[in-house]
């Protein structure tokens, strides 16, 4: 049986914390220890998991085959290049890096190296998400809204770094084309950055994704509704829930248990030989976070890619940075 992996966490902020609270109780891995540079907060996390709090980042990684970077985004770059020279396996939080740049710069120092990264954007392995797995999807128009009340932790960055690069992540991922056309507006209400985001984004096969993303919200709200030829898709990443509907010709075998669908109007009517059905696929009960680290430790053991790719995270960036720029201009 295979030694399991020894991960540090850098960083134990909110999600540093969440992330090392899992790593304790992970089945693949094991947790060798946190550091942050606010000593008190990290003592006191230090004894509520009866972990190691190294006092420096070089004794972190000389104790760990692999790093969780979830400190500021203003030092992703910076940690991610020592984890490089060192040989530590990354697992950083999202933003990849604090620019496009920096991302790229990351990219080309990983490029000869058998250090694997993976990016924290969690959406990708919401259990609403998954559970479309198994449908055969090629949007055509994305609509997404991610609303939520203000909160002082992550307001080094915009909305559109903070919030709306879960939904531009996952459009990328869902939409076999390339950024044609952004279309963007927001306004900064509270902090010296944007709050509020809109953004319109045409690709090259004439797919269309309209996403909206706020902090200042009172009500929170974390929807996509994707759209395509004959289905639509409905899922609330935010109850973990989502709502197929279909339409199949009459007689058409499906892998899919559905009922007719009425909540729709009198659709049908304009439909020849064609039916409509209602499905819920089921939704795995899992841990998101748990998740990606389960899938960050299987895809260093087995030599794979990782699921969510440093070069996939870059390029959600730079389309989040385009966003930013037009809306300042």
């Amino acid at each position: 049986m295979r030694e399991l992996l020894k991960i540090c966490v850098i960083g134990t902020g909110h999600l540093g914390s969440i992330h090392a609270r899992l790593l304790k109780k992970s089945e693949y891995a094991v947790l060798s220890g946190i550091f942050d540079l606010s000593k008190e907060k990290t003592e006191l996390l230090a004894a509520e998991l009866d972990c190691k709090n190294f006092g420096s980042l070089d004794e972190a990684f000389e104790n760990s085959d692999a790093a969780v970077i979830a400190a500021d985004t203003s030092v992703h770059f910076e940690i991610a290049t020592q984890c490089l020279a060192k040989g530590i396996n990354i697992f950083i939080e999202k933003p990849i890096t604090a620019t496009y740049t920096q991302a790229t710069k990351l990219l080309e120092k990983s490029r000869n190296s058998d250090v694997l990264i993976q990016v924290g954007h969690v959406e990708r392995f919401n259990p609403a998400l998954l559970a479309l797995k198994s449908y055969d999807m090629n949007p055509m128009f994305i609509e997404a809204h991610r609303l939520s009340q203000f909160r002082p932790r992550a307001i080094d960055v915009s909305v559109i770094h903070d919030l709306m690069i879960h939904d531009i992540d996952i459009m990328l991922d869902l939409i076999p084309s390339t950024v044609e056309k952004i279309e963007a507006n927001g306004v900064a209400v509270i902090t010296d950055t944007i709050d509020i985001a809109n953004a319109r984004i045409t690709f090259k096969n004439g797919a269309v994704a309209n996403l909206t993303a706020s902090r200042i919200t009172a009500k929170p709200l974390r929807k996509m509704r994707i759209f395509q030829q004959n289905a639509y898709f409905s899922i609330d990443f935010g109850k973990q829930d989502v709502e197929v509907f279909r339409i199949i010709n009459e007689g058409e075998e499906t892998s899919h248990n559905g009922i007719p669908a009425a909540m729709l109007g009198s659709i049908e009517a304009g439909l020849n030989n064609k039916n409509i059905f209602f499905e819920k696929p089921p939704v795995p009960e899992i841990n998101a976070i748990a998740e990606e680290q389960k899938a960050f430790c299987e895809a260093i053991t087995n030599n794979l890619k990782a699921p969510v790719t440093a070069g996939e995270a870059a390029e959600a960036l730079r389309i989040a940075e385009l966003i930013t720029e037009i809306i300042k201009k």
